[in-house]
Parts: C-alpha cells; structure tokens; sequence
C-alpha cells in the first residue's frame, strides 16, 4: 500500500464527476484508490493482477500526487506512460517560511503572465503545475532534466535571461539527440 496526502480542495478533481477520474486511474494502473475526502488522505492498493507489477501503484501513487499538485487529470495521466517522471520541489526550501518570499519566487516561476513558465514548458518538453507551496514538473528524462534546470536555477535566484540561455542550449542538444537516433 502507498499513502498521499492531498489539499481537501483538491480531493473533488481526483474523483472526478460520478467517479470517473478515480475508476479511470484504478483501471489504468490495476489498483484501488481509498478516498477519505474529509481530510485528503488517499491510499492505493494494488489488485491482484496490479500486484504481479510493482510499479503500477508506484504510477497510481504519482498520478494522485501530481493532482494533488495542480496538475489536470489529464495531464497526470502521461505519467501512466513508459518513462516519464514527477518531479515536486517545496518553494519554501528556496525561499524560507516567510509568504511574501514564497510569493515572490512563485511569481518568478510564473513569470508575467504566465510567459516564464509557458517558456520552460515548450523549451523542454514538460509540463508544470504551480501549486500552493509546491512547484511539480512531469515529462520525459530529457524534457524533466532541462524543465528541472530551469527552475532550480530561478528558484536560486539566476536572472531570467540565463534561464533562457540554459533553455535554448538544452532544446538544441533534445534535437541533436533526436536527429542522431533516426539516424540510421
């Protein structure tokens, strides 16, 4: 069994409207979800036939984590896929307790309106949800390590320009890479 905790708000996009989001994730992964909407606790248990592979509770459990998190159902559902990887930073291991910095540094995620983060995404291929306290990335292994540069670099406090920079010199090496492996 595998245990998240997620915000009470957010409880209501796990379940999904007459419980599909839930039933779609238990068919998906071959688990059952124990929803306790009172307090956000979730835990996931493997069926029987879920049971033979391990990691599907594993993808359950990071599916339900990255709702937790923002993400859409939708896109939480990628991390069914082979290969791909969540990523959760806490700002506040950056920024300190104090609110004002938490939001300073979430609006540096952000960046205005919203073209910051919309560039992380499309340079690296990831997906990014800003949520609460938390900062989660989704994609690939190259897409997570170029999102992943990124943001540890803003939440360090690196200026937007040599985010940028690193962004672009990720994206031509992902591209170098694809065009060697159709190669024959």
């Amino acid at each position: 069994m595998l245990y998240v905790k997620m915000p009470k708000e957010r409880v209501g996009v796990l379940i999904g409207e007459d419980g599909k989001v839930k039933h779609q994730i238990e068919s998906l992964c071959k688990v059952r979800l124990e929803v306790d909407s009172g307090n956000g606790d979730v835990t996931v248990i493997p069926t029987d036939e879920g049971a033979k592979d391990g990691l599907v509770g594993l993808n359950a459990r990071d599916i339900v984590k990255a709702m937790a998190c923002g993400f859409s159902p939708d896109r939480a559902m990628r991390l069914a896929g082979e290969d791909m990887y969540l990523e959760v930073f806490d700002i506040r291991d950056f920024a300190g307790k104090d609110r004002k910095h938490v939001s300073r540094v979430k609006a540096r995620i952000i960046g205005t309106n919203g073209k910051t983060r919309t560039t992380i995404e499309d340079f690296s291929g990831a997906e990014i949800s800003i949520y609460g306290n938390t900062i989660a990335i989704i994609g690939d292994m190259l897409s997570m390590d170029a999102a992943r540069g990124a943001v540890e670099m803003l939440l360090e406090g690196s200026e937007h320009s040599a985010v940028y920079r690193f962004l672009e010199g990720k994206r031509r090496y992902m591209k170098f890479r694809e065009m060697s492996m159709e190669a024959p």
